[in-house]
């Protein structure tokens, strides 16, 4: 491979850096819009093949792209409305019941360690008339203002990511067919034989990491509705909805349950919040172990605890779209490591 440097090679890679400097507050909208066109791409092929020709060339991409929004930020909406329902609730109980003091709860006590102590702090501070006001409001209000202004940041720049993803969806399936041979070119010219090969991995690994997402949701929010209905939780199909979206993450699922079980020990029995919390944890701990490994499996290749590092790993450094492109990454790694150790030595 032809390796000198020429005046069209510096410029080409300085237009690519600079490129890539541009649109580095995006590259996260980026990623997501190329990853849901490979998980979808099958599906859309299909459908525009069955779309009527008086739509045009247009037609099918724009109507393609309406559906996958609506079908992917839909559930997140309910999700993320019914967590902020169940959130107001919570907190009209909380303020009802602190009128009159909030005693502490009868378990509290008996909990190991620090049960004691901690129940006789609930008495000092909380369990009077107006204890848990008056505990707030000696919180700082500049840190409660920081926190707010950074919340409404965050939620206004992840609009304008998600604005982006959509219109970059739109634009990869009008020209995917382009941009899929130039790619491979690409990868042939510069990566040598194999290059089309990791492109076909990369596509795989993509594909089975998003249809690993959709099964743990799929799966945990339903059994868990089971096991919410079963323990008696308020609102079984709400609270396992939350749980469902939310266990596309791996770990993240557990918030839900540990809100639910706490939700339950203001008002209910502490049997019912146990058997809850139990029940829900035992569920996304088979939709980690079982049903991710299994549904991905086919694509990725990857023993678990690799599947499990590459999302987690990928979510931290990359946001949701590592939770796909983390296990990818470490799939192409795996495969490049088997190359090199099966290439003669020289």
């Amino acid at each position: 491979m032809d390796m000198r440097f020429s005046p069209r090679r510096v410029l080409g890679a300085a237009v690519i850096a600079l490129s890539l400097w541009v649109l580095h507050d995006f590259m996260q909208g980026l990623l997501s819009a190329c990853a849901i066109a490979a998980a979808s791409w099958p599906l859309y092929q299909r459908f525009r093949a069955r779309v009527p020709r008086w739509m045009g060339h247009g037609g099918p991409p724009l109507l393609f792209t309406a559906v996958v929004t609506v079908f992917v930020l839909a559930p997140m909406l309910l999700a993320l409305t019914a967590l902020l329902g169940e959130a107001s609730g919570l907190l009209r109980d909380v303020a009802a019941a602190d009128r009159s003091g909030i005693a502490a709860p009868a378990w509290l006590r008996d909990l190991p360690v620090l049960g004691a102590w901690a129940a006789d702090r609930w008495q000092v501070e909380i369990a009077h008339p107006l204890g848990l006001l008056a505990w707030a409001q000696r919180a700082n209000p500049a840190a409660m203002l920081g926190w707010v202004q950074s919340l409404g940041q965050f939620t206004l720049r992840q609009v304008l990511v998600i604005g982006f993803s959509v219109l970059l969806l739109h634009f990869l399936f009008c020209e995917g067919d382009a941009l899929a041979r130039g790619v491979r070119q690409w990868m042939d010219d510069t990566v040598g034989a194999e290059g089309g090969r990791y492109l076909d991995l990369a596509t795989r690994g993509v594909r089975a990491s998003v249809h690993g997402m959709l099964a743990v949701a799929l799966f945990d929010g339903l059994v868990t509705w089971l096991a919410y209905l079963a323990s008696g939780a308020p609102r079984p199909a709400v609270w396992a909805a939350i749980t469902g979206l939310l266990a596309a993450v791996p770990f993240v699922g557990y918030i839900a349950v540990f809100a639910l079980c706490l939700r339950m020990a203001m008002v209910a029995p502490a049997s019912a919040a146990v058997a809850s919390c139990a029940l829900g944890c035992a569920v996304l701990l088979f939709g980690d172990k079982v049903v991710r490994p299994a549904v991905t499996r086919s694509g990725l290749r990857l023993p678990f605890a690799w599947v499990l590092i590459g999302c987690v790993g990928g979510f931290e450094t990359m946001g949701l779209v590592g939770l796909v492109g983390g296990p990818v990454v470490l799939r192409l790694a795996v495969e490049m490591w088997r190359q090199r150790a099966r290439a003669p030595a020289r």
